[in-house]
């Protein structure tokens, strides 16, 4: 990989790695999904990198459909599923404060580079060097996971977990199979599609999507 390369492929895998912490910091939903959108942009710019230093057709096609779902279709989709009112907008009671979050993501962070040098020996280079984040982003996108509490919150956890797991086998491989991808892609737009029809019916129903207070009106 030439130099001009390796440093837009580590422009990206910062830039995965910012708005992952991001979505940690901020609570206004509408917020969380415009950086999740600058997350799929970075994710199919990484993408299309590696495509270009490997002179792959398939990876280019693959970039193009990353950056159509991920950065269009899903974006999307979750702005149709924020369509209540203003404090079913935001985050308001997380399981875990902003300060800790953050803090919490740091740890992760150090976790994915303290246990990341066995994949990175297995291939050195410049891709393979950036796989710490991709690790980074699939462990902050399960604490999103589960300490959000909105339905739409942890769907976003559940794909930062995506993302950084495809990060991860991009920069390992360089070679995934464009129908696997676009099988997963096809099961996660189908997963964002059942969770905006629930979320749709919940919010008429009991006019909020706190799942905590769900669970407390099921006692």
């Amino acid at each position: 990989m030439t130099a001009p390369g390796a440093h837009l492929l580590d422009l990206c895998a910062g830039t995965l790695l910012l708005t992952a912490v991001l979505i940690l910091w901020r609570r206004e939903l509408s917020v969380v999904v415009r950086i999740f959108t600058v997350q799929g942009l970075s994710l199919a710019a990484m993408i299309a990198v590696v495509a270009a230093t490997e002179g792959s057709a398939d990876l280019w096609a693959v970039a193009a459909g990353v950056l159509v779902l991920r950065a269009g279709v899903l974006p999307h989709l979750l702005r149709r599923t924020l369509t209540g009112g203003a404090a079913d907008r935001r985050e308001t009671s997380p399981l875990v404060n902003v300060a800790s979050s953050l803090l919490t993501a740091a740890l992760l962070t150090l976790l994915a580079v303290a246990v990341s040098p066995p994949l990175v020996a297995l291939a050195p280079s410049p891709a393979t060097a950036a796989i710490p984040v991709g690790l980074a982003v699939v462990l902050i996108g399960f604490f999103v996971l589960v300490t959000r509490r909105r339905a739409v919150s942890q769907l976003v956890g559940f794909l930062l977990m995506d993302n950084g797991i495809t990060a991860v086998g991009f920069l390992t491989t360089a070679e995934p199979g464009l129908v696997v991808e676009l099988g997963v892609s096809l099961d996660l737009l189908l997963a964002v599609l059942v969770l905006g029809v629930l979320t749709g019916r919940i919010r008429t129903a009991f006019g909020d999507t706190d799942l905590d207070e769900l669970r407390e009106l099921h006692d």
